[in-house]
């Protein structure tokens, strides 16, 4: 006896195959519960003719059922797609969706089976359905992930060896390197034009699914933090993949959010800008929350480059709460408050846990605080600053350049520095604590490593027990510490050069008079030409080109794995005939 609604499933896949309608196949093999009845019906009978222990029986018939493919395809594409039935039949019939680690598990081996059966001459009709199993484990890989109690029993099942040490392989990583072998199939289609694009302008074969693997990818990388294999992922596209612009949007603005997250954890801030912006014009309106993520990095990268987010830009519907965020940082950067910058900056600071959740805390403290600096140097300049002054000695006129005095720079740093550190006057402040920590404000760097003498831990009872006994023998002649250095005239020349060198300042220092003289000055202002915009310099000097992002089809350059072909050429040396 034969099992009826197998042999009528199987033989209405048989039709399916014979079309090459992907879509249609997709939709047929269901895996995801609540199964419909007709498949609850499909796994009563699997389990009924064909348990376990008859593999070799179900193989069989699905044989009796699967055609031949068109003239021309080998055997070995044919097997491989019935070997991924076969897979099917038995992940229906041994699945426990309340046991999600073994679900997990052979959720990943069907996905494996399927991208084998990718890799026939119907690849472009399983498409659709290996496209639809790396959704689901990755989204099944990310839960897991963040239910630790149901994988912390899991032992170290596979591994990779690197510069001779074994780093673990989470779930999450392990489930996107099965998804990056379906992103290798498509991207290694050979059929068709080399361009990869048909007649219409449209990717062609398998390559249709390139963006769609390569984001799922992206995703899992991104949540285990694996950049690296993020960065091969960019790598491999920059070098086989048509242009981005022939996909679909949903696949561009998804492609080019995690570009953009890639370049800017790569500190790449200007090409970290140029792909979030795009994504961020292409992304459609509704999609508030999509928009929202984009926007995040997006303005995060344009702080750094020196362009503040509008209060009309703040107000759109993506922007909802982030005003309070990211407005007072863009006031200390403009004000040149570094006092303030630094607190905010602070680890007990308000946002600062949202701000490290995002991944954007250290960028912004340690690249902004140079445009404080630049700001700092600016605001002096228009508070005390020299503005030049024209004399005349006979028939000749000279205009002196307009200038700022470092010390004037200093004694507002040092003022700063106070704050930051919590000092009153000249007076540390007293807090009471022992540890170089000021209340919640950023401690200074210096006191990382000393103490000022006002914190100096109170000596202890004769019988009290000290809280450190140990005294390492090579810091035992120590002297006493110091408190935290401020500001110098040096650090400030340092500073000044510093900012110089970046473009961020137009002029020299004169280390004898410690001035800072603006130079190039005819009839614009002298703030204009000694402190030029910050994006302004940033623009002229970045490179357009962001790797990673396929604008255009470019000609293949020689390289290795190149076919040329060499024949009628002449030997070396031979004289043209």
């Amino acid at each position: 006896m034969s099992p009826p609604t197998l042999d009528q499933f199987l033989g209405e896949i048989a039709g399916i195959i014979k079309e090459k309608n992907g879509t249609q196949l997709q939709e047929y093999l269901i895996y995801e519960p609540p199964l419909p009845p007709l498949y609850n019906k499909i796994v009563s009978e699997i389990k009924q003719f064909y348990p376990t222990n008859s593999q070799k029986a179900l193989e069989n018939k699905c044989i009796s059922f699967i055609p031949e493919y068109d003239e021309g395809d080998d055997g070995g594409s044919r097997t491989s797609f019935i070997m991924f039935m076969v897979k099917y039949f038995t992940f229906l019939r041994d699945v426990n969706v309340d046991n999600l680690i073994e679900t997990h598990d052979l959720l990943k081996a069907l996905l494996n089976q399927s991208i084998l059966a990718l890799s026939s001459s119907i690849g472009v009709t399983v498409l659709p359905t290996v496209v639809s199993l790396s959704r689901t484990l990755a989204r099944l890989a990310i839960g897991l992930d963040k239910r630790p109690e149901l994988i912390e029993h899991l032992i170290k099942r596979e591994s990779v060896v690197e510069n001779e040490a074994t780093e673990r392989v989470t779930l999450v990583e392990s489930s996107a390197n099965v998804i990056r072998e379906a992103f290798k199939k498509c991207l290694s289609e050979r059929s068709g034009p080399p361009s990869g694009v048909d007649s219409n302008g449209k990717p062609e074969g398998r390559r249709v699914g390139i963006y769609l693997m390569a984001n799922l990818c992206l995703k899992l990388f991104f949540h285990c933090r694996k950049l690296r294999s993020a960065e091969q992922i960019f790598g491999n596209i920059y070098q086989q993949s048509p242009p981005l612009g022939l996909f679909p949007a949903a696949q561009r603005v998804t492609f080019l959010y995690y570009l953009g997250r890639y370049l800017f954890a790569n500190n790449h801030f200007y090409r970290a800008q140029l792909a979030l912006q795009t994504a961020y014009d292409q992304c459609h309106a509704q999609c508030i929350s999509q928009r929202r993520l984009i926007f995040i990095y997006l303005t995060t990268s344009n702080i750094i480059l020196g362009r503040f987010p509008s209060s009309r830009l703040l107000q759109r519907p993506e922007a909802a709460g982030l005003a309070e965020k990211f407005q007072p940082i863009c006031a200390a950067i403009a004000k040149g408050d570094l006092a303030s910058f630094r607190k905010y900056m602070d680890l007990d600071a308000q946002h600062a846990e949202w701000f490290l959740q995002k991944r954007i805390l250290l960028q912004l403290s340690n690249r902004c605080e140079v445009l404080v600096w630049r700001s700092l140097a600016r605001r002096t300049f228009t508070l005390s600053g020299s503005q030049g002054a024209v004399t005349s000695q006979g028939d000749v006129t000279r205009k002196a350049a307009p200038t700022l005095s470092l010390q004037d720079m200093l004694t507002l740093a040092t003022l700063l520095e106070k704050r930051v550190l919590g000092y009153a006057e000249d007076t540390p402040k007293s807090n009471g604590l022992t540890n170089g920590h000021t209340g919640t404000q950023r401690t200074h760097t210096n006191a990382i490593f000393v103490f000022p003498k006002a914190q100096t831990p109170p000596p202890q009872e004769a019988d009290a027990e000290p809280p450190y006994s140990y005294v390492d023998p090579d810091l035992a002649d120590v002297v006493d510490p110091e408190p935290p250095l401020l500001p110098n005239m040096e650090i400030i020349e340092s500073i000044v050069a510093s900012l110089i060198e970046q473009g961020l300042l137009h002029g020299f220092i004169s280390h004898a008079q410690h001035r800072f003289a603006i130079t190039g000055v005819k009839d614009a202002r002298p703030v204009q030409v000694g402190f030029p915009r910050v994006w302004d310099v940033i623009k002229a000097r970045a490179n357009k080109e962001v790797p990673g992002w396929v604008k255009e089809r470019k000609a293949p350059a020689f390289g290795p794995g190149m076919v040329v072909n060499l024949s009628g050429a002449r030997p070396a040396g031979a004289a043209p005939g």
